[in-house]
């Protein structure tokens, strides 16, 4: 059995508890709290739980005694003075009420094949169960999880290197991070062809996040755990207090939450330049801000289209961006990739300049957007649909590209466009089909002179039959009613 059909049968458990009125990611998080138990034993790790909560407690316990211990397991466990231990269990609570569920789920996972998970990984079978969750369009989790396959590319073109320290401040359930640390792995034989010292740094010091959600943080601490991951991911908000304090990262990926700040309050901290209630011109702020002012330090955010365009503030942080760092490339994203139907987002590469002025003379957009097909569920997004802008990326000299879906604008150019970066989208062809209509001017003034025309002969119209008493022949009423009708048909027709 693959992990994909292990994924599948975990996800079907949640069939088992929808008596008990749980929601999907409710569930995600429950199977933390039973997964974390079981793969330490499956790893060989129990040492740092106490006996008496280890996996074989459970499956040695049935009914009322089961769910009782198991209450008592998740409040002990959050209190232990391990680390792991603390944050994956810290405020642990059970939603599961009927203790014939909570059996149920213990025996179903304790049944499955762990020997081939192992074989393929843990940590893989602990994405292929948040992927799921966040596919489901009824979890609400899409706000969470960036698509695997952009997370990828997003990856491969930051390319972070071994020594580097990365860091995503919004970090959902550690995607980025984990990509990250996967990319390093292969260009370094897993860490073999460092020296100690460097390899103790990548597993303890490279990859660090901030998450603010609780849910979402443990689903993070596990992922990474899964993945020999240590390093420290904050339970916290990045644009409080505590982002003031987050800076000199040599790289930084991003898919910061959409929305303003609850309540319509700003951030907490008083460091930004520019205040304002927009959660993503906060964490762009903040990105370009924290980035190693070195030259060589880097960032990729992906953000909604608003923070292109948004006036005011918004034009004064996109300045400000340009500025402090070379932003050379846009990728503008097609829409229905994310969970939130309809939201249009990009992508921004930058790098921190070693100045804070001018750091940037050219703008590259790429439209992904424009006359590509609708994505989802039955038609998802893959490698393959970036293909062309990876290439393009690559390119040394981008001025010998020829891409229609690639254009560059310069520093000025934009500048005359009040800072607005909502640039580069390609004539859509869907509206081709209009391109030979006359002019909507010349049709509506034709259309005024005919309409004046009708009403010139109504006119007549009516004066004749003001002129006419009640002996008018049958003749000169011909003439009226053939009149009239000429008159209304001019006006039907127009």
């Amino acid at each position: 059995m693959g992990n994909q059909q292990i994924v599948q049968k975990l996800w079907n458990l949640c069939n088992v508890l929808r008596d008990d009125g749980i929601t999907y990611h409710q569930y995600v998080t429950e199977l933390t709290y039973l997964l974390f138990l079981k793969m330490m034993k499956e790893t060989e790790n129990e040492t740092a739980i106490p006996e008496d909560y280890r996996w074989d407690s459970l499956t040695n316990l049935h009914g009322l005694e089961l769910k009782t211990h198991y209450q008592k397991l998740l409040i002990d466990l959050g209190q232990e003075s391990n680390p792991v231990l603390n944050q994956i269990y810290t405020n642990a609570k059970t939603n599961i009420d009927e203790p014939k569920n909570l059996e149920k789920i213990i025996r179903s996972i304790d049944e499955l094949d762990w020997y081939s998970a192992k074989e393929e990984g843990l940590g893989d079978l602990y994405e292929g169960l948040l992927e799921k969750n966040a596919s489901e369009t009824k979890s609400g989790a899409g706000q969470y999880f960036t698509p695997r396959t952009l997370i990828d590319v997003i990856v491969q073109l930051t390319d972070p290197k071994p020594g580097e320290r990365c860091n995503d401040p919004a970090a959902g359930t550690f995607g980025f991070m984990i990509a990250g640390d996967r990319h390093v792995r292969e260009q370094t034989d897993d860490y073999f062809d460092l020296g100690e010292k460097e390899a103790e740094f990548q597993k303890y010091k490279a990859f660090s996040g901030v998450e603010l959600v609780k849910d979402t943080h443990r689903l993070a601490l596990m992922n990474a755990m899964l993945h020999d991951i240590q390093g420290d991911i904050i339970l916290g908000d990045t644009l409080s207090e505590l982002g003031k304090d987050l800076k000199n990262y040599d790289v930084i990926m991003t898919n910061p939450p959409f929305g303003t700040k609850q309540g319509g309050e700003r951030p907490t901290r008083d460091d930004l330049t520019y205040a304002t209630t927009n959660k993503q011109l906060n964490f762009l702020q903040h990105i370009y801000r924290a980035l190693k002012p070195d030259g060589k330090a880097r960032a990729a955010v992906v953000l909604p289209d608003n923070v292109l365009f948004e006036s005011g503030i918004g034009a004064k942080i996109r300045e400000d961006l340009m500025d402090k760092c070379n932003l050379h490339t846009i990728l503008r994203l097609p829409t229905g990739i994310f969970y939130a139907q309809g939201v249009k987002t990009n992508v921004l590469f930058f790098n921190r300049g070693t100045v804070d002025r001018e750091n940037t003379e050219n703008v590259w957009v790429y439209d992904l957007r424009t006359n590509m097909p609708s994505f989802g569920k039955r038609n998802p997004l893959t490698e393959k649909h970036f293909e062309e802008f990876v290439k393009a990326y690559q390119t040394e000299d981008r001025t010998s590209i020829k891409d229609e879906r690639f254009n560059v604008f310069t520093r000025e150019e934009i500048a005359k466009k009040e800072n607005s970066l909502d640039i580069g989208l390609i004539a859509d062809e869907s509206l081709s089909v209009y391109e030979n209509l006359p002019d909507p001017i010349d049709s509506a003034e034709e259309a005024i002179a005919k309409l004046e025309q009708a009403v010139g002969l109504l006119n007549e119209v009516v004066d004749e039959l003001r002129a006419v008493n009640s002996g008018t022949t049958y003749k000169e009423s011909d003439v009226e009613v053939s009149m009239v009708a000429e008159t209304a048909e001019v006006g039907r027709n127009e």
